[in-house]
């Protein structure tokens, strides 16, 4: 993820209404890219098939905060991954067609964030960025006087539909040092998939809770199937669906626990509710529950072991279904729940990350830029997002109605139940991180015990402290 400690803003209240999430080969959730993070570069995107956008999802009216007519070049840069870019190019298509006197530039790709970094280093960069994906991350672009401060505009920016911003997003902007740089657009969530239409087939339960996840497990490997795959190259993966959420449920539903492990408190880690997360694993690990293809298999190695059913769950952002669309069977049902670690009748826990948008700082038609901020963040923008890139948006919002597919539903009810623990988006020290990634790696496949874990991450975390 992030060198610093970062620590997204707090709790979203209801979920959003659309879809992005992170994803593949990105701890903080989103994207595409093949390589794992660094202290300077994370963040990914996600899915790219599905239906088409609602009708109401239009070119709504748009023009500049001061009511003039936008002209000039107004230059947008996003990041294409898991996500995919159908939702990009119709967004702004609507966009293009509400302001013709504007030159819309656009600037995207899978290597976008590379490509362009000469020129947010020279000081020319594009006006407006999508935060996401490896290359670019928003703290270290805050502290390098790379973005607007939107701190003052924050406070009374409407969308296009005449709504306050700061009153439709499910999850609000991350303060640094009390100022607003960037806003969430995506909102995804870590959580376990499974074919629905392979479990009625053989007559399994969807699993609830860690009793009858195990329980079905069980009755998975007696059939011939492997009941458990994660990417071993990619730790961060079985963490952010499983372990945390095993923690938080240990720690009575309370995430400020992450939060402490973030900062790299050493006694955080000591915790007997990381202890009880970490047994978790090593239940499954025991039990032969995970698959030994795990061991170093990336992303897409495993989503297609997972498709074709030699394995029956994963754990994954909401990206996964977009981002696989191609290789996906016929007649495959994604089921998703985003925690089966807690206790029967316990609460579910959603471990959330976004993927933020931005003006840049150096902007030459910042007045566009923030035209296109209210644009973007509307309900129909939303709920569009969510039909074209198959994820949920940080816009609150009902999609049940929507052509949004039905993970993606099933995920908005989760996060909209008040039952729900909702964890913000939570960044770890980056060399804390990667000795926690490696450690889990070797906890799933039994090189290392619990004690061991704890011992490997607390001494990097007190060299961090000192």
């Amino acid at each position: 993820m992030v060198g610093n400690k970062k620590i997204a803003a707090a709790g979203l209240a209801a979920m959003l209404a659309v879809l992005p999430l992170a994803g593949c080969g990105s701890s903080k959730g989103n994207g595409g890219s093949d390589s794992s993070p660094s202290a300077s570069a994370s963040a990914s995107s996600s899915p790219s098939a599905s239906p088409s956008p609602s009708e109401s999802a239009g070119a709504s009216p748009s023009a500049s905060d001061s009511g003039t007519k936008l002209t000039g070049d107004f230059e947008i840069q996003y990041f294409v991954g898991g996500y995919g870019d159908k939702w990009w190019k119709k967004v702004v298509a609507d966009f293009k067609a509400a302001n013709p006197d504007l030159n819309v530039i656009e600037d995207g790709g899978p290597k976008i964030n590379d490509q362009n970094k000469p020129r947010w280093i020279g000081g020319n960069p594009p006006d407006f960025v999508y935060i996401d994906g490896a290359g670019l991350n928003d703290r270290q672009m805050v502290e390098d006087g790379q973005l607007e401060d939107l701190t003052e505009w924050f406070k009374t920016a409407k969308n296009v539909d005449g709504n306050l911003i700061s009153d439709i997003l499910a999850q609000p902007p991350q303060q640094y040092d009390g100022k607003i740089y960037n806003i969430p657009l995506v909102l995804n969530s870590w959580g376990i998939f499974w074919d629905k239409a392979l479990f009625k087939d053989k007559g399994w339960t969807e699993p609830t809770d860690f009793p009858s996840f195990l329980d079905v497990s069980e009755k998975i490997k007696a059939a011939g199937i492997t009941p458990f795959i994660h990417t071993g190259k990619y730790p961060y993966y079985v963490q952010g669906a499983f372990l945390y959420p095993a923690i938080v449920s240990a720690n009575n539903d309370d995430y400020s626990i992450l939060k402490d492990m973030a900062d790299s408190k050493v006694d955080a880690f000591k915790s007997p509710a990381v202890m009880a997360g970490l047994q978790q694993l090593v239940e499954l690990r025991d039990k032969g529950y995970i698959d030994k293809a795990s061991i170093q298999i990336n992303h897409t190695d495993s989503q297609m072991s997972f498709l074709q059913h030699k394995d029956a769950f994963i754990p994954n952002g909401l990206w996964l279904p977009n981002e696989m669309s191609k290789d996906v069977p016929s007649g495959f049902d994604f089921g998703f729940i985003p925690s089966v670690t807690q206790k029967a009748g316990g609460k579910v826990v959603a471990n959330t990350s976004t993927a933020t948008v931005a003006i840049a700082s150096k902007a030459k038609n910042k007045e566009a830029a923030k035209a296109f901020l209210s644009f973007i963040f509307s309900e129909a923008q939303a709920s569009q997002w969510a039909e074209l890139s198959g994820a949920p948006s940080n816009i609150k919002g009902d999609i049940s109605s929507s052509n949004a597919p039905n993970f993606v539903k099933d995920a908005a009810k989760f996060l909209n139940d008040p039952n729900t623990v909702v964890i913000p988006t939570i960044t770890f020290n980056a060399d804390v991180e990667k000795v926690m990634w490696d450690a889990t790696d070797a906890l799933t496949i039994g090189k290392i015990t619990p004690d061991e874990w704890v011992k490997r991450v607390t001494d990097a975390a007190a060299k961090v402290k000192k």
